[in-house]
């Protein structure tokens, strides 16, 4: 595999950008030879990002604080359509300048500056890294132990931070493999990108299948209906929930220049992602809720809230125990058994890793990078990711689905949001799409630097939901009432409030556009 050496990437710049502090292969422009992502590319890389347990679990998290399927899937839908606005919004810069997203940020914080933005987005991956890696690493085990049941019995006591031997071995295995993959660089991202979507997608088919056949039908959860008596309760959760959902892809619609760089044309990325994304949240959705249906049919007994997890059920069929209500195992024969236990575990593996490395690595990996581009290349960014992902004790952070929800997706979109605001202002409104390539990457050019009105609107933009959130997460016992009201909008009220301060005050206070 051939990686864009220094030379090669001044292809067409001026030659005094070698020397920049602020210039390195990895976040210089991608060369047009190296622009090849297609249409398929595009949509095989939302596929297999969107084909992650979260996303399967996401419908049974929104029925479990009462809606019904429809609304469920509904809200759903309408989340992904809203977020893919801001996406292609700044996946335009990335595909027309080939650049990736620190370097996209710098025209509107600054040279320097960008690095406020891209911190706050390599934090959040950093913690949805530990997350996915966590998921990945349980999987494992359990899959393990369908095999070998003494492996849960390893070193029975021992714990770390809570974590248990096989669940720290599993982890480490699953963390091992992500760095793997993403010191090979983006090519081998692209090429395991293209054979994880189809993969992915006809394993969760075949279970879906299965269960349904083995239940005789979709099971009673789609026809209970919603617990809200109001239009007014419902939009008590509906809102929150709704932003909680925009909050899982917002980290993507920052830094989706990452792969827009790669783009063959606009069109391209443009058609390739409105295919992947929506349609593919809302059908992987769908699917977990027949699943989790039709299984709570044939598990007589297991609680329901088990049941949205995959791994949970994949474990049940592969056991060679009787589940809960049975007198036998749900497949008799122990060869098939073991068969489907490893298609399984290649199946949520695979499934787990396409999302984390695409969504969770990538972008740190290159915002890293950006704080030292001669120091840090985008393989020791994603080395640094790892390790901040094991740091912030993942397994600790999906100990409560509302902490989760409410605290985690919430938290974050009020502090993603007034970084899309600001981004899709400047590029769009101000500068009509038009940047000085040379100098993002010159420490004295026009956007060097930090520009002191995007920081004061990135501030302003948070602000409004910081009461909020800290009631959430129980800091503060009360805060007055508008704070608590504004904090289920906390990515709208992040958005708007950015958007018109940044606007103001570039007109009052204008840098060089």
């Amino acid at each position: 595999m051939h990686e864009t050496t220094l030379a090669e990437s001044l292809e067409g710049l001026p030659a005094d950008l070698a020397a920049s502090p602020l210039f390195s292969a990895d976040l210089a422009p991608v060369p047009d030879a190296r622009r090849v992502w297609t249409t398929y590319n595009f949509a095989a890389l939302w596929v297999s990002m969107a084909h992650c347990i979260p996303t399967y679990m996401m419908a049974g998290g929104l029925i479990a604080v009462g809606m019904n399927w429809w609304q469920a899937l509904g809200t759903i839908g309408m989340a992904n359509v809203i977020v893919l606005v801001p996406i292609l919004l700044n996946a335009h810069a990335g595909t027309r300048y080939g650049i990736p997203f620190p370097v996209y940020a710098r025209a509107a914080f600054g040279a320097r500056g960008a690095n406020v933005p891209a911190l706050l987005r390599a934090g959040v991956a950093c913690g949805w890294f530990g997350i996915q890696t966590y998921i990945g690493g349980e999987a494992v085990r359990t899959f393990i132990e369908a095999i070998w049941p003494g492996y849960a019995h390893l070193g029975t006591g021992w714990t770390f931070t809570g974590l248990s031997l096989p669940s720290a071995i599993t982890f480490g295995l699953f963390w091992a493999l992500n760095i793997f993959i993403i010191y090979r660089g983006m090519n081998a991202v692209r090429v395991f990108e293209n054979w994880a979507a189809p993969i992915v997608l006809v394993m969760a088919a075949a279970l879906m299948l299965w269960v349904v056949n083995r239940a005789g039908g979709v099971g009673p959860l789609l026809t209970e209906p919603s617990k809200f008596a109001t239009v007014g309760d419902f939009w008590k959760v509906f809102v929150p929930s709704l932003t909680g959902m925009i909050g899982f892809w917002a980290t993507l619609s920052l830094n989706i220049p990452d792969f827009t760089r790669y783009g063959r044309s606009q069109r391209e990325q443009m058609i390739g992602q409105t295919l992947g994304l929506p349609t593919t949240m809302l059908a992987f959705s769908a699917m977990g809720l027949v699943v989790t249906s039709a299984s709570s049919a044939i598990l007589v007994g297991v609680p329901v809230g088990k049941l949205w997890d995959p791994v949970f059920i994949l474990a049940q069929i592969t056991s060679s125990a009787a589940p809960m209500g049975m007198t036998e195992p749900l497949i008799a024969s122990v060869g098939v058994r073991m068969v489907v236990a490893v298609i399984a575990l290649l199946g949520v593996g695979i499934a787990t890793l396409s999302v984390n490395i695409a969504a969770n690595v990538i972008s740190p990996a290159n915002d890293f990078a950006n704080l030292a581009p001669k120091l840090i290349s985008f393989q020791t960014g994603g080395l640094i990711t790892g390790i901040f992902g094991i740091v912030i004790l993942p397994w600790k952070l999906l100990a409560s689905p509302e902490a989760y929800i409410f605290d985690w997706l919430i938290g974050y979109s009020a502090l993603l949001g007034p970084i899309a605001g600001i981004l899709i202002t400047d590029y769009w409104v101000l500068r009509k799409t038009k940047l000085d390539v040379p100098d993002l990457y010159r420490e004295h050019g026009r956007y060097s630097g930090v520009n002191p009105v995007a920081m004061a609107a990135l501030v302003l933009g948070i602000l409004p939901n910081v009461p909020g959130f800290l009631k959430s997460v129980h800091a503060v016992a009360e805060v007055p009432e508008i704070f608590t009201d504004i904090y289920p909008y906390a990515w709208f009220t992040g958005v708007l409030v950015s958007s018109v301060v940044y606007f103001v005050g570039s007109k009052a206070m204008p840098r060089a556009v």
